[in-house]
């Protein structure tokens, strides 16, 4: 018996990311200009400029520094022989809130800030943890996302590991650099 999901096409499964894209490059410049709008007619046409280019250094010198704290992170924690899962998480979050601040506006970058904040990071990072999960399917008795493999655990279905074993040669040789 399969997984419902591995048989379901990837073009079955992809089906709602033509409408939200669609929604997305229309229905956020027009968030974005109506709320542009709503700024300048409450402080004014300049103020509401100075305000967009304030918020745009404000953003650059966020990315640099929370930039560079996942750098170390990321680093410390290979130099330290784990997996680095949530510096990666983090790294990325930063990478789209970033993205997300250079775009003029004040919608998509107040969802950028939320991504790159330190302390609304974690939110955002459990999220994107759980489309990750979502995205991976174990089946069991099948490797990773349902391929011929070991399975959870990292045995095959027979319980052997890995491996050389009786039934082949085993090749011999040198690792050059």
């Amino acid at each position: 018996m399969t997984h419902p999901q591995a048989r379901r096409s990837p073009a079955g499964r992809r089906r709602w990311l033509r409408p939200v894209l669609v929604a997305a490059f229309v229905l956020v410049p027009l968030a974005e200009i109506w709320a542009i709008l709503q700024v300048g007619q409450l402080i004014g046409p300049w103020w509401t400029i100075v305000l967009l280019v304030l918020d745009s250094m404000l953003g650059a010198w966020l990315i640099r520094r929370e930039g560079g704290r996942a750098w170390r992170a990321l680093r410390e924690a290979l130099q330290g022989g784990r997996m680095p899962a949530r510096e990666l998480a983090d790294g990325a979050l930063i990478l789209i809130g970033g993205t997300l601040m250079l775009s003029p506006g004040f919608v998509l970058d107040l969802a950028g800030l939320l991504l790159i904040l330190p302390f609304t990071r974690p939110v955002a990072r459990r999220l994107l943890t759980s489309v990750v999960e979502r995205r991976l399917v174990v089946v069991p008795g099948a490797g990773l996302g349902g391929f011929p493999g070991p399975g959870p655990g990292g045995a095959f279905r027979d319980g052997r590991r890995p491996g050389p074993g009786a039934e082949g040669p085993v090749v011999r040789g040198d690792v050059v650099d």
